[in-house]
């Protein structure tokens, strides 16, 4: 059920919350947070599906405050509309969209204070552009966690550089949540034997993937060696993460992507492995991050200490027989 409330106030909309569960039957109880999401008008439904998705596995209420639209022949009016999706149109959640325009989206604060569920952790979405500093914005300050995406924003990795200075403990990026599936991969690889200790790091990925920095980053901390950082140029390899070597005395282990979601593990004195790495959508790293409200003390060492100690990344067009190849490659 979609119910329109044009040129509104907060207090109507939490009026009409109440007449829709009492009269719809539609239950808010069991809701386990509010999921805060900000972005711009006409860019909502995309983040709105993913959070309907995440929802049936941590239910909750989403609150979406849109405004600054692309378009130049907006009406600047000052007004507030809104939008209340229950039942089949919300996931397991129910979804407030909110539209301010003019002076009304300068306090984007006090529009969502008075719609957070009582006693429930807040966790702050930006799914495109994202504040200066996330933990000072307006809804940043209300929330116990905030997600912004480095790869929706116009320098991927000076967006990566600009947070390293800026970290606030409960600040986290989906360029982090999409490595999750290499890390557990190459976590996987150094638990068998023969447990030789790891002499060098080689991480290749595009120019426009700010997990493949995170990755060179997380690899150089956590084995204590230097990792050797290499851009694919995009007229020789697509976007992404394309592939990782770790040398040791026996030889080296490769992991490398052959498809969108397929990479082949090469390791000394064994076949070569095809396994499944799928490319994370933004339901799977939402899903994630949402699953735990406390701060990620391994990004922040990351991406406070690791990014900075890495080296500047090289530019490498790989030739045809290289082992890492132009493929369609993602995170």
């Amino acid at each position: 059920m979609i119910v329109d409330l044009p040129d509104t106030t907060t207090s109507k909309i939490s009026k009409t919350l109440v007449k829709i569960r009492e009269e719809g039957g539609a239950v808010a109880l069991g809701r386990v947070l509010t999921l805060v999401i900000s972005t711009r008008l006409g860019h909502e439904e995309e983040a709105i599906e993913a959070a309907n998705d995440a929802s049936r596995e941590h239910p909750m209420r989403v609150i979406v405050i849109s405004s600054g639209s692309d378009k130049p022949d907006t009406n600047d009016t000052s007004r507030l509309d809104a939008q209340i999706r229950v039942g089949g149109d919300a996931g397991a959640s129910e979804v407030i969209v909110l539209r301010a325009y003019g002076e009304t989206a300068s306090d984007e604060e006090g529009l969502v204070t008075g719609l957070l569920l009582p006693d429930a952790p807040v966790v702050a979405w930006w799914p495109g552009d994202a504040p200066d500093v996330v933990s000072q914005s307006p809804i940043g300050r209300i929330a116990q966690r905030r997600i912004t995406d480095a790869a929706a924003q116009p320098d991927p990795r000076g967006f990566l550089a600009h947070l390293s200075t800026c970290y606030t403990p409960g600040d986290t990026d989906f360029a982090w949540t999409r490595l999750t599936l290499w890390r557990a991969q190459l976590a996987a690889v150094l638990d068998q034997p023969p447990y030789e200790p790891i002499t060098g790091v080689e991480v290749h990925g595009s120019p426009d993937s700010p997990s493949t920095s995170l990755l060179a980053a997380w690899l150089q901390l956590q084995l204590d060696v230097p990792a050797k950082h290499e851009l694919v140029t995009p007229a020789h390899g697509s976007s992404g993460i394309q592939g990782v070597r770790l040398h040791r005395e026996s030889g080296v282990i490769e992991l490398e992507r052959t498809s969108g979601g397929i990479a082949r593990l090469l390791q000394p004195n064994q076949p070569p492995h095809d396994i499944s790495l799928p490319r994370r959508s933004l339901r799977d790293c939402l899903a994630e991050e949402l699953r735990r409200l406390d701060p990620d003390d391994l990004f922040g060492e990351v991406i406070q200490s690791g990014l900075g100690q890495l080296d500047e990344p090289s530019r490498k067009a790989p030739a045809k027989s290289s082992p890492i190849t132009a493929r369609d490659t993602s995170n």
